[in-house]
């Protein structure tokens, strides 16, 4: 499905609000690839994308990075 909004870019504190995890827990589940991963904006700045976000909300308990699109 295509839409005409481009897709955003979150920052830490959004997606942390959003998900209800702690720091600790989003970054453990990234390494071990059951959360999004964070895209670099700059030298010292990163986010994530919205859809992927998304994505992991829709079934958190089996999300896998290899099977996200």
């Amino acid at each position: 499905m295509q839409t005409d909004t481009p897709d955003r870019i979150l920052r830490v504190k959004t997606v942390l609000a959003r998900t209800g995890l702690s720091r600790s827990t989003m970054y453990r589940k990234m390494e071990n690839g059951t959360f999004p991963r964070s895209i670099k904006i700059s030298a010292r700045c990163a986010g994530w994308r919205e859809s992927a976000l998304i994505e992991w909300m829709k079934n958190p308990m089996f999300y896998n990075v290899s099977e996200s699109p």
